[in-house]
């Protein structure tokens, strides 16, 4: 099955379990399904997991798991894949800037892999001709027949064979569903660093679940500064020794000028332009590289529980 496939099936049992979910299915006057996660309704954890599933396009696993922050206990959101460059970067990435009018979201999942124009699908695997498309916005509102006509003349198809999930990241389901990103901003920062994601045959990630936030402003900073300070990750690779010992201290977000503070400080900082920060700052806490041809393991980075508490209002 195509990525797109794999999708449709996990996005069709949520429609399915919609009220055991907390979701709301909606079909649009010109025929695509729109799955609300937590734009109008309440949504929760099992919507998240979900949402991060179908992100995932299947090609991945999708758990909480429970962990402590200092004394405080905190959730982790846990990703493990046996393809992880192509459910991270050919699916989950949200590489795909959905602006039609007033409507702005973040496009992710497998509906990118069937758009195919992003220039990272040259270099690696998952571009795909699909009869279906699925993806995964994260907004404040509903997208409306003109987004979704928008999305279906640029997939080559019919509005009617597109399944939309949306929800926005001060909901339950949409913070889980950004946190669960780990695995893929490790992946990220490395193809921004020239690895050959060909090399990575497994990986895994973990984040803590933060609270979730009353406004826009406060889950973009919260979401961050999981991924930022909490998160660790664990690739399985194929590679020579000298190349992961060179290339490892670039990968962890303390690499960055721009790490050492809340996320939301930085973006202030910035003035909330997010295109001034420096992008080699969205990558995980920790990570570790686990060399299959040799054996031997490379970690880089550190966890920093004190500023996940100030952002997480732990106190």
């Amino acid at each position: 099955m195509s990525l797109n496939e794999r999708a449709l099936r996990l996005a069709d049992y949520m429609a399915a379990n919609a009220a055991a979910l907390r979701l709301a299915v909606h079909t649009t006057a010109n025929g695509a399904r729109l799955i609300d996660c937590g734009v109008a309704v309440e949504g929760g954890l099992q919507a998240g997991l979900a949402m991060a599933r179908v992100c995932l396009a299947g090609q991945a696993e999708v758990a909480l798991a429970p962990a402590c922050l200092d004394d405080l206990p905190f959730p982790t959101v846990q990703v493990q894949s046996d393809h992880p460059a192509t459910a991270c970067m050919a699916s989950q990435y949200a590489g795909w800037q959905v602006s039609v009018g007033k409507f702005f979201a973040m496009g992710s999942g497998p509906m990118r892999a069937a758009y195919g124009k992003e220039e990272l699908f040259d270099t690696i695997p998952g571009r795909e001709r699909a009869n279906v498309a699925v993806g995964v916005l994260e907004t404040q509102k509903l997208p409306g027949d003109d987004v979704t006509a928008y999305l279906a003349e640029r997939l080559e198809l019919p509005p009617d064979k597109l399944t939309l999930l949306a929800a926005p990241a001060s909901s339950q389901a949409g913070n889980l569903q950004v946190v669960a990103r780990s695995l893929e901003t490790a992946l990220h920062k490395l193809y921004e660093l020239h690895f050959d994601l060909g090399q990575i045959v497994s990986g895994f990630g973990s984040a803590p679940l933060p609270p979730v936030a009353a406004d826009f402003l406060g889950a973009i900073g919260r979401t961050n500064d999981a991924i930022l300070y909490g998160a660790q990750v664990i690739l399985w690779v194929r590679a020579d020794d000298e190349q992961l010992a060179e290339i490892g201290p670039k990968i962890p977000s303390s690499a960055s000028p721009d790490h050492g503070a809340p996320f939301a400080d930085i973006f202030a900082r910035y003035e909330q332009d997010f295109y001034r920060i420096d992008p080699l700052l969205f990558s995980p806490a920790r990570i570790v590289l686990q060399n299959l041809s040799t054996g031997r393991s490379h970690a880089f980075g550190r966890i920093e529980p004190s500023i996940l508490r100030r952002s997480f209002g732990a106190t």
